[in-house]
């Protein structure tokens, strides 16, 4: 496409052939303001709406290239052929299935574009792409809805078009199109893109997903390559805080099983035979506490003395139930795991 000349291209595409010059599609808006002109003189050449239509530029074209819908219905009745609105009362009348028709025109704002079937499939001829795109008969109807639904207009062209080499060619063979194509000036900016710095994300997405010619990332997939590659710098930067933690969170573990484990003899007696009953007498735990201590005659210099209490120094004498004799050792084995950590913590 040049310029913004797209109701050109979009009625060469449709007809195939270099059918309108900007000239003569200039002289035909110029044919609908005059017609527009005489038309409001009727109701007096000195009314204010007369010379307020004289005062606003032409709604049919502009200086940038653009022709109304006007212009190109216009156009296209010298061939014979005629604009249906999509969806539009007589559109439904006349019972129109897009896969049954020729072609299509749409527009959004001031952009115009061609879909044709040529030979037995469908293309969009829009002059933006570098080339056409094939579209399959069962994506024409959710394409043609997608661009209503983004605000386009669709016009049906009702007809018989021109014969055209591409026309007869595609009627004894079919397309494949193993790539899409781009916009115009889409590789111009990869290439300016590609002589910018790199940063370190961007690096990150090529080695996952190098570029091999034979498409595009999508935004979506492209957008979640950089929120991977971004993750992945973090987890670097904090793996070897991880597993430091992870380190010390096990040692500690280790040494509160073990203390536990070493306390259980002390505590609990190992032979199920008793002289009396299953109870232990508080002194008897007492001197089972003490004799392994009489053992080791070493003090550590590290022990700390411990500041809690426990049940035996609570009830000197009696019974103890076997709940007080499991809560006993649970307390002893709480205190000898806060000696460890107290001595851990000196070191």
């Amino acid at each position: 496409q040049e310029g913004s000349l797209c109701a050109q291209h979009c009625l060469n595409n449709l007809l195939q052939g270099e059918y309108f010059t900007p000239v003569e599609l200039s002289a035909i808006a110029q044919q609908l303001d005059e017609e527009e002109r005489m038309r409001m003189a009727e109701g007096g050449v000195s009314s204010e709406e007369y010379r307020t239509f004289l005062q606003q530029p032409s709604v049919n074209m502009d200086d940038s290239g653009f022709f109304s819908i006007q212009v190109i219905s216009n156009a296209l009745k010298v061939w014979g052929l005629e604009l249906i609105l999509f969806n539009s009362p007589e559109y439904q009348r006349l019972g129109i299935d897009p896969i049954n028709e020729k072609s299509f025109i749409c527009n959004y704002k001031e952009h115009w574009f061609t879909v044709r079937k040529l030979g037995k499939q469908w293309f969009n001829l829009n002059s933006l792409l570098m080339g056409p795109e094939l579209i399959s008969d069962t994506y024409l109807a959710l394409f043609l809805a997608q661009l209503q639904q983004e605000g386009y207009s669709i016009f049906v062209v009702k007809g018989d078009l021109p014969d055209c080499e591409a026309d007869q060619l595609l009627q004894m063979i079919r397309v494949q199109q193993m790539q899409r194509p781009k916009l115009i000036g889409e590789e111009a900016a990869q290439a300016r893109d590609q002589r910018l710095p790199k940063s370190d994300v961007d690096q990150a997405i090529e080695v996952n997903h190098p570029f091999d010619g034979t498409g595009m990332l999508d935004e979506d997939e492209e957008n979640f390559q950089r929120a991977l590659a971004l993750s992945r710098q973090e987890i670097d930067m904090e793996d070897e805080e991880a597993d430091l933690r992870r380190a010390i969170q096990l040692s500690m573990q280790g040494s509160r099983r073990s203390d536990f484990l070493d306390s259980l003899p002390q505590n609990v007696p190992q032979s199920p035979h008793t002289s009396q009953t299953d109870s232990l007498s508080s002194e008897e735990l007492q001197r089972q506490q003490q004799q392994p201590q009489q053992q080791d005659q070493t003090p550590n210099l590290y022990d700390k003395p411990s500041l809690s209490s426990s049940p035996l120094e609570t009830d000197p004498g009696g019974d103890m139930s076997e709940e007080d004799m499991l809560q006993a050792a649970m307390n002893m084995s709480l205190e000898s795991v806060r000696n460890h950590l107290n001595t851990e913590g000196d070191k």
